[in-house]
């Protein structure tokens, strides 16, 4: 180490008034000390840190914009968040339980029982739809692993500038909002269930046992799936097909 040049620089960083001439001189093994000590004292004090910069430039901090996901996941509950993070393990689990007595059926489905068949701009139009759902594995010991429902109407519409999904008809109806991801294949959904005769649906987060959260994702022209992984029913994910309505089917 050059001492002297260390303790030039770390004089520097003080008053700037030099040793004093009464001063006691100090042995070689006490400078070393000494020095070390005022190193890291000009570190901590931020001393001899600052850039040598040309004049008139001044340093600037540049803040990146905030994720598109920061606003779903402020809005998701924790057990929501937990769902869609092992949205990978969902299509595992539950493909595996489903091709064990369902194999036909699974690869008659194409791309609509595929993971990652996501394709970009997942946003759909506004407009009724013809959606069906299909459930795959099993959340409990009686359930199937494959079932397959009848189809049923459901409508997208813009909602406070954003999209949502209410399903129209049947005695169980998913509805919510669709908010943008990092990920350019997908919409995250987070919703809740209207049962029986209820008007409208409880706002998400009110009853934890009727939310509930997935992506949508389009998988090929006019058609999309909402996906949603270890919902709180009898399978362990969800899948609703969703196709337009001609006008003239369109229900009134």
């Amino acid at each position: 180490m050059n001492i002297a040049f260390v303790e030039s620089g770390a004089a520097r960083c003080q008053s700037g008034a030099g040793p004093s001439k009464g001063a006691p001189r100090v042995g070689r093994s006490n400078r070393i000390a000494l020095v070390g000590s005022a190193v890291a004292l000009a570190l901590l004090t931020g001393c001899a840190l600052k850039p040598n910069l040309p004049p008139g430039v001044k340093p600037t901090v540049e803040v990146g914009a905030p994720l598109k996901s920061e606003v779903w996941k402020h809005l998701a509950t924790v057990p929501d968040q937990d769902r869609l993070a092992r949205l990978g393990l969902a299509w595992q689990e539950a493909l595996a339980e489903a091709k064990k007595t369902n194999a036909a059926d699974i690869h008659r489905e194409g791309k609509l029982l595929m993971p990652r068949a996501g394709l970009p701009r997942p946003a759909p139009t506004p407009g009724s739809y013809n959606c069906r759902l299909i459930k795959l594995g099993k959340a409990t010991a009686k359930s199937k692993p494959y079932e397959s429902f009848k189809p049923f109407f459901c409508y997208v519409e813009v909602d406070d500038d954003l999209l949502s999904i209410v399903k129209q008809t049947g005695s169980q109806r998913p509805a919510g909002r669709l908010w943008e991801d990092d990920d350019p294949t997908r919409l995250v959904f987070l919703g809740s269930l209207a049962l029986g005769d209820e008007q409208q649906p409880l706002a998400y987060s009110d009853d934890p046992k009727r939310d509930m959260a997935g992506v949508l994702e389009r998988i090929g022209p006019f058609k999309w799936r909402l996906v949603i992984p270890w919902p709180q029913s009898t399978s362990k994910l969800d899948v609703f097909e969703l196709t337009p309505v001609d006008f003239a089917q369109q229900p009134q």
